[in-house]
């Protein structure tokens, strides 16, 4: 058969891939519902892992009629990035790699060029040979849709984990009625600031707070980058009404304060926590006694 004539009655090869994936849909899905890539993943009912089947070859023919089989991007695949992700996510829960989770992706690819060759047995052995090529790269790039999306899924579970530990290492302890602190451990960096930031400007609205006390007791070092971090949440609470005191200055970071010629002079500050505390009680016109063996007294 002449090419042109092979053309005008086959079509280019992505369309007849996308006219076979709408032709055979059920059949397909149908199938990939015994692939373990399904059948592992959605353990209702095969019912479920059927129409979960029909949502990715929806998807595949979409791309295939836009002639893109090779683009990751493909509008039909953003309907689907959600569920692939999930899919890959729970075998990934099971102790698969990522390099098993591609395999058991690419296991679709056999049970649909198998029901292509079916379905095309008039198609010239060159157009038919193009049409499973065609549809190979299109299973390909599925592989390649669902890698990037479970990659891109991880990292964003990575990044509200951090998030989480951030906020678990940074509390806001209520020590008295209206007295907030934040007892920082560990090194202070850009994001950790701004978690305390928002954290301690919450916790002063929350507890209707006149005083936040910064304890820098367990920061093992301050550069100018903390001490800009600290400057500007001092600078935050006081917008917000209260007044903010840095404690835990121990001798050796006040010598590096110096040293940076940091200006600290608009900060209040404190040795410790515990005189932070005293200073706040004061302000707030409540008096710390100590007990002493002939009864109580000023302290």
């Amino acid at each position: 058969m002449p090419d042109h004539e092979t053309a005008a009655q086959y079509g280019t090869p992505a369309s007849d891939v996308g006219k076979f994936l709408h032709r055979r849909r059920e059949q397909i899905a149908q199938r990939w519902a015994d692939e373990p890539l399904f059948r592992t993943v959605f353990t209702v009912s095969r019912d479920e892992a059927v129409e979960a089947g029909r949502v990715v070859v929806d998807a595949l023919a979409q791309v295939a009629d836009a002639g893109r089989v090779e683009d990751t991007d493909g509008a039909g695949f953003t309907v689907v990035r959600e569920q692939l992700a999930r899919m890959a996510a729970s075998r990934a829960r099971y102790g698969l790699t990522s390099a098993e989770v591609s395999s058991e992706v690419d296991g679709l690819r056999a049970p649909a060029v198998n029901l292509l060759v079916a379905d095309l047995p008039d198609a010239p052995p060159e157009h038919l040979r193009d049409c499973a090529t065609t549809l190979t790269v299109l299973m390909g790039t599925l592989r390649l849709v669902v890698m990037e999306t479970s990659l891109s899924e991880g990292q964003a579970l990575i990044d509200r984990q951090q998030l989480e530990l951030l906020e678990a290492t940074t509390p806001v302890i209520r020590l008295w009625d209206g007295i907030v602190a934040v007892p920082l451990i560990g090194t202070l960096d850009s994001a950790r600031s701004q978690v305390v930031m928002e954290t301690l400007l919450n916790a002063v609205v929350d507890q209707q707070a006149r005083f936040a006390i910064l304890d820098i007791t367990g920061v093992p070092t301050v550069d100018s980058l903390v001490a800009q971090h600290l400057m500007k949440t001092v600078a935050a609470v006081r917008l917000m009404g209260a007044e903010c005191v840095v404690s835990g200055i121990r001798p050796a970071i006040a010598q590096t304060m110096v040293h940076l010629g940091l200006d600290l002079g608009t900060v209040l500050t404190r040795s410790s926590l515990a005189d932070a505390l005293a200073y706040a009680l004061h302000r707030l016109g409540a008096d710390i006694v100590q007990a002493t063996p002939g009864g109580a007294g000023p302290r």
